[in-house]
């Protein structure tokens, strides 16, 4: 019986099929042990490809590692004290020309801060937080996660990674509400250096110097405090303040940072109209105001009095020789001839105006006196007729007649029942 051609055609298939399959049987396998194999797949984060991309340098390669989160500043649990930084010099920048805020300073959460947080398509996980004084924040599911330090950014990453063992890829929003306030160091000569807060709020500040009872100029600011704010929070400056240098140090935000400082000259600016930056300020700022160490010209001084940087009075006592004694308000910076004419001028008949006393308190504490030859025609701030300080005391002492008289008044005054003019006479005849 004669073999068709459809059954030849299948036996010659099968023929083919099984030298195939024994090709492939005879093909060595690399063999994997199964403790090998085991480890692998037990490593955390590592995942086979789902289409594996052969490596044309060999079959030496390994799978890719995962990527490594970037580490993020903790700040020192609540107790323990955290390790001083390293001792680092500070960098000087002079007059700046914009804000060295902008593109520097990057905003880090602290205690008062309020909060809002969400977590995409996901209910029941938005909250809205302010952080403790601990620097933790209470979130749903996670509890407590310490944000002290870190950026919003840095606080969405780490909120994302807690999350990340309840959601699947979750996509968290972190906004910040409301900021806390700017806490800052005002030294120097202000007229009550220490300690400020300022907020972001409507805030009224009185310029007024500090001493002798005077009246102030309320200033009301808004927004976000600047370095004049905070020299007008505390009082504006003094009369030997030297505004060509106030010094701005801001500290680095990370542990062993560089402390910055920067140096504006606000004399150019009332002076010669120049533009200068009123930077912004930070939490741990620090502003201090340089003394004058040489007499400033009367311009200076008046320019500088005229300006929201300077109380709008002093008070300066004015004793002896005058018409109206007590203490007296006068402009910032005004010589000695606006108290004395404010204490109604010299007595002609009684005062020595050539030998009035000044009397100030050094911030030392020393007692500085000094002998004037008063003219009230000549300059501002010339030994004359010098600029006065908040809280001088001008005394004008009593000419060589006008002692002499009140002598003799109280030596006669008690024996006045017993003597009259005619027995005074008779005496100095006899």
């Amino acid at each position: 019986m004669s073999s068709s051609p459809l059954n030849s055609a299948d036996r010659t298939g099968g023929r083919r099929l099984r030298r195939r399959s024994l090709a492939l049987l005879l093909t060595p396998v690399a063999l994997v042990p199964l403790g090998v194999a085991a480890t692998a797949l037990a490593q955390p984060g590592v995942q086979p490809d789902a289409f594996p991309i052969p490596d044309p340098a060999g079959d030496d390669s390994q799978p890719p590692a995962p990527p490594e989160r970037p580490r993020l500043r903790t700040p020192a649990p609540l107790g323990e004290v955290a390790s001083p930084p390293a001792v680092t010099t500070a960098t000087r920048f002079a007059s700046p020309s914009v804000d060295p805020g902008i593109g520097s300073v990057r905003y880090r959460l602290g205690p008062g801060d309020r909060l809002t947080m969400s977590v995409f398509m996901v209910e029941g996980y938005a909250a809205q937080v302010e952080v403790l004084g601990d620097g933790t924040i209470n979130l749903p599911r996670l509890g407590s996660v310490p944000v002290w330090g870190l950026t919003l950014d840095e606080a969405r990453q780490r909120i994302t990674e807690g999350y990340d063992r309840f959601l699947r890829n979750p996509l968290v929003y972190l906004d910040l509400v409301a900021p806390r306030p700017v806490r800052v160091t005002l030294l120097g000569e202000v007229q009550k250096p220490g300690f400020y807060t300022l907020t972001q709020g409507s805030q009224a500040a009185t310029l007024a110097a500090a001493g002798p009872a005077t009246t102030g100029t309320t200033i009301t600011t808004a927004g976000w405090p600047t370095l004049v704010d905070a020299v007008q929070r505390a009082g504006g400056i003094t009369a030997v303040a030297n505004l060509a240098e106030v010094v701005l140090t801001r500290p680095s935000p990370m542990p062993g940072g560089r402390v910055v400082e920067y140096r504006f000259d606000y004399q150019e600016l009332l002076m010669n109209n120049t533009s200068t930056v009123n930077p912004l300020l930070y939490d741990g700022d620090m502003v201090r105001v340089a003394r004058s160490e040489v007499p400033k010209p009367s311009d200076v001084l008046i320019r500088t009095a005229a300006s929201n940087f300077a109380p709008d009075t002093i008070g300066v006592t004015v004793v002896g020789e005058v018409r109206q004694p007590g203490l007296m308000q006068v402009r910032s910076n005004s010589p000695l001839a606006a108290a004395v004419i404010a204490a109604g001028d010299v007595d002609p008949g009684r005062a020595n105006a050539r030998e009035i006393r000044l009397i100030r308190v050094q911030p030392s504490g020393e007692i500085d006196v000094r002998s004037i030859a008063f003219d009230p025609s000549a300059a501002l701030d010339s030994p004359a007729n010098p600029a006065l300080h908040n809280g001088d005391m001008v005394v004008v002492p009593r000419n060589g007649w006008t002692r002499f008289n009140d002598f003799l008044i109280q030596a006669v005054t008690p024996f006045g029942p017993v003597l009259n003019a005619a027995s005074i006479y008779r005496i100095f005849a006899d």
